[in-house]
């Protein structure tokens, strides 16, 4: 199976950077060969990627690695996470199997039908997830070699009101929601946080939602690889659902460019 490299993105950073700031759901885009498995219509899957995008993540990402003192690499996902989503486990182990919401989904954010009963989900897997979990396992691995260890900024956003495909969406609903997990994210990534987004207001933890992102083959495993996840409350910086961007981006850019350097030296 031929890799898909334009389905996602390494964007070098400094080469003493330990930070590669993920960008998985930003992209709204769908390939032409990808379209026919999705049964919605053109104006039902529009509305679709309005609820699911993570938009302007990337650029929230770009700004900030622009900012920050130490250029961070930054890994972006460009096609939509309604072609295959790379944060979920392609087997049992995905929770979100449950909403038809594994690493290819079959329901829509209303869990409703996306793709047809029965529909083989192991082409997109072969195409996009497998070479996609394969580099960022290698942009990893590049920069424990190059510097000891590795930071992993998964960059999010989520709406301010609850979908119905989530499964904890009835806890609290911060400006910042920071996801852990109690290997990966050190107290010191922590704190570091909360200080860098407290001008964007509050930071809460692990709700709606919780853990963060780390290729397998580290997961667990070594603790040189360092990992937080920043969900953002879109409402702070765009109109939902889909919206164009408001003045509080260029705050978190600002805020995600502080934590860059504050967990770069």
């Amino acid at each position: 199976m031929i890799d898909a490299p334009s389905s996602f993105e390494l964007l070098p950073g400094a080469p003493h950077s330990p930070v590669l700031l993920h960008v998985p759901h930003s992209s709204r885009a769908v390939p032409a060969d990808v379209r026919p498995g999705i049964v919605l219509s053109d104006a039902e899957l529009e509305r679709e990627l309005d609820h699911m995008t993570d938009s302007h993540t990337a650029e929230i990402a770009g700004r900030a690695a622009e900012l920050a003192g130490v250029t961070p690499w930054r890994f972006v996902n460009r096609v939509s996470r309604l072609v295959v989503d790379p944060e979920r486990f392609p087997d049992e182990r995905e929770e979100m199997t449950a909403v038809g919401m594994g690493a290819v989904y079959t329901r829509t954010s209303h869990r409703e039908v996306l793709r047809p009963g029965g529909a083989d989900p192991a082409p997109l897997i072969e195409r996009y997830f497998r070479p996609y979990a394969r580099a960022m396992t290698e942009a990893v691995a590049d920069r424990l070699a190059a510097t000891g260890r590795a930071v992993i900024i998964d960059v999010h956003s989520y709406p301010a009101q609850p979908l119905p495909y989530e499964l904890h969406g009835e806890g609290p609903r911060p400006p910042v929601c920071l996801g852990t997990d109690a290997f990966h994210t050190s107290s010191g990534l922590l704190a570091a946080a909360r200080e860098a987004f407290a001008p964007c207001g509050e930071t809460g933890l692990d709700s709606p939602f919780g853990g963060t992102y780390v290729p397998l083959d580290f997961y667990g495993t070594r603790a040189e690889v360092g990992a937080l996840m920043v969900e953002i409350r879109r409402d702070t910086y765009m109109t939902e659902p889909g919206g164009p961007a408001g003045p509080g981006l260029s705050r978190l850019a600002e805020a995600l460019a502080a934590l860059v350097d504050a967990v770069s030296g």
